[in-house]
Formats: C-alpha cells, sequence, structure tokens
C-alpha cells in the first residue's frame, strides 16, 4: 500500500458506504488486536525457552532450535502471545522455541519470511487475520495458500459500540436507526482497511445501510473510541476488550459482538447472530508453517502447542489480557482462513480499497 494512500484523505463508496481517512498512518493501522504494532520493519529475537522437560508429544520429530515469526512489533498483543506460548513450548519439549518480531507491510514481512523458511518445521509463523486481507488490499501477494495451519488458539470478535446516551440499545435498533436517519451515520475504527473497519462494513453490507454510514479511520484503536466518547462519531468497531473500561464506567455501551458466543468480559452482550445477522469477523491468532512442511512434523507441532494451550498457565494468561480463547486444529485452521479469505475477498474488491 502506498504512502499516498495511507495520507490521504479519502472518501470510499462501496458495500460498506463511504469511508474517511482521519490520521491514517497505514491502511492497516492497529490492526494488530487494537494494540497498533505495525511500527516499520525490525528483527528483534529473544529466547522464550530453555529447553526444559519434555512430554511424549512427537517432540521427537522436531528440530532441536524453533523460531517463532512474529509479523507484529514487541509489546503488542501478538507479539506478548507468542512469547507466552513459546516459554510454555519449551516445557513440553526437548526443543528450543524463540520469537523474532519481524514487522512490516501490513504483517506481509514476516508472513512471507515464514513462507520462504525451509519446510522442516524450524520456523512457526504467528498468523494473524491480515493473512487473509493483504492480497485483497494489493499490498503483498501473500495468501493462506503459502501456509499450513498449525492451531488457532485467539479469536477476538469485533463489537458495535456506541455512547450510552444513544436512542438505542440493540443491533436492530442501531439499523433501524441508520435507516431513518437524514444523515449519514459515522462510524470510527483503526485505519481504513483495517479489521476493525472491514466489520463495520461487513454489518452494513448485511443489514442494507451502507449507503447510510461514512467509516472514518483513525490512527488506533484507542482515538477511534475517544471519537465516540467526545461525539466524533456515532459508534465503533473494535474488541469488546478495547472499549472495556470506557463500557464498564461509562459513558458508551456495547450493542453486539461478531463471533458465535458471547466474550466473557460482557457474558450478557448478544452476538450478531442472535440478531439474525450471520456475521462472524474479527481479529484472530494461530500458528502456521510453510506449505510444504511435512504433515507428521505439523502434527508433532501441534501436539506441543495444544498441550500448552490446554494448560492452566495459558489460559490464565490469555484471560487476564482479555484475548479470546478459541482453539481450533490444523484441518479445521486451514478451512476457516480459506473462508475468511474468500468473504474478505469479496467485500475488500466491493469497497474498492485496492490500490
Amino acid at each position: 500500500m502506498s504512502d499516498d494512500f495511507a495520507k490521504r484523505r479519502t472518501f470510499l463508496k462501496g458495500v460498506g458506504g463511504t469511508a474517511s481517512v482521519v490520521a491514517l498512518a497505514g491502511c492497516q493501522g492497529g490492526s494488530d488486536g487494537g494494540d497498533g504494532s505495525d511500527n516499520g520493519d525490525s528483527d528483534g529475537s529473544s529466547d522464550g525457552s530453555d529447553g526444559g522437560g519434555s512430554t511424549d508429544s512427537g517432540s521427537n520429530t522436531l528440530s532441536s532450535e524453533i523460531e517463532m515469526i512474529c509479523p507484529w512489533a514487541s509489546g503488542g498483543g501478538t507479539d506478548r502471545t507468542a512469547r507466552q506460548l513459546a516459554s510454555l513450548a519449551g516445557d513440553q519439549s526437548d526443543s528450543s522455541f524463540f520469537v523474532s518480531n519481524v514487522t512490516g507491510g501490513s504483517g506481509s514481512a514476516g508472513f512471507r519470511r515464514v513462507a520462504n523458511s525451509d519446510p522442516d518445521g524450524s520456523t512457526v509463523g504467528v498468523l494473524t487475520v491480515e493473512v487473509c486481507t493483504i492480497s485483497h488490499l494489493d499490498i503483498s501477494d501473500i495468501t493462506p495458500d503459502d501456509f499450513k495451519a498449525v492451531m488457532q488458539y485467539n479469536f477476538d470478535p469485533a463489537a458495535l459500540t456506541v455512547h450510552e446516551d444513544a436512542p438505542y440499545d440493540t443491533i436492530e435498533g442501531f439499523a433501524e436507526h441508520a435507516q431513518n436517519t437524514d444523515e449519514q451515520i459515522q462510524i470510527s475504527n483503526s485505519g481504513i482497511g483495517a479489521i476493525w473497519h472491514l466489520a463495520a462494513a461487513r454489518f452494513a453490507q448485511a443489514s442494507g445501510i451502507q449507503d447510510q454510514v461514512n467509516h472514518v479511520g483513525y490512527d488506533g484503536g484507542a482515538p477511534a473510541t475517544t471519537a465516540v466518547v467526545n461525539g466524533e462519531v456515532e459508534a465503533t468497531t473494535a474488541s469488546a476488550a478495547e472499549v472495556a473500561t470506557q463500557v464498564q464506567d461509562g459513558p458508551l455501551k456495547i450493542l453486539g459482538v461478531m463471533g458465535e458466543e458471547p466474550v466473557d468480559i460482557f457474558p450478557d452482550t448478544p452476538t450478531f447472530q442472535d440478531a439474525d445477522y450471520d456475521i462472524i469477523v474479527g481479529a484472530w491468532r494461530g500458528l502456521g508453517v510453510p506449505a510444504g512442511t511435512p504433515d507428521e512434523t505439523v502434527s508433532a507441532l501441534h501436539n506441543v502447542y495444544k498441550t500448552v494451550y490446554d494448560s492452566d498457565e495459558f489460559q490464565e494468561f490469555m484471560n487476564n489480557n482479555g484475548f479470546g480463547l478459541v482453539y481450533r486444529d490444523p484441518e479445521e485452521f486451514n478451512q476457516f482462513m480459506d473462508q475468511q479469505n474468500g468473504e474478505f475477498e469479496e467485500l475488500i474488491s466491493n469497497l474498492d480499497l485496492g490500490e
């Protein structure tokens, strides 16, 4: 994505209505689970394991050292989950796991490093939702076909959040309000082309309010949320964790989440499926290896990481930090990425966001 596109203000017609860019640093800004960690190119690594005791999880087929490539910067949500996985995986295997941050290009630099690595299980990529969007945004030619899935471990659904004084309390009420208003509804997001923008556009499409919605991109999730508090926009789409403080203490309220189940931190908040909108959109994280990796190596890696996923330590870490726990095995995760890739291809083509 060119710098000119990232910086200019633009109004985009399409299935999600119009889109405005406000101080937009990049098409995918703030898309890493809301931590906005695509801060340029870097390649930093740190040891996540001392190669502790092993379990009977197929570790004898694994490389002695396994590098986990994180496509987002150190300190962000994806990086933190990757380092927790690496640390605990070392306790389940004779292998040593460590994390390297390879950032840039809305995740494409890290994804490409993984895809071009030797398919021997020595390199594992942390895959995020951007692997299903960047090719359609003309940022990179990387797609899910460049990988074999190992495991999905996280999903944070988009949440439609409005001011607590809004004259509606439901998803249906929001859609009805948008259909009957004379002015366009302003919905903020963390950056045009980022996952939270795409989530709002998907809802606009499904509810038939695309012509009544103007998508306003900000430089990250925090200013997008503040815009709702200040009355600059009527709503925002972000993860529930990103808006939790403003919802719990006021002055915001969540109308619904775009997941299959309610989120743990707001268990009484309905899903969009509860309102008869078949929408599953959000930020997610998983693990993958180069496409040519042998199935037995994928299976051995999966066994180690699944043991970590099931551990009390990892579950507690994810819950304490507001990361949604969702597990898919290699076959399920491959199918999920293929489905997401197809859905985003259709959505983005209608939004005309590619260069």
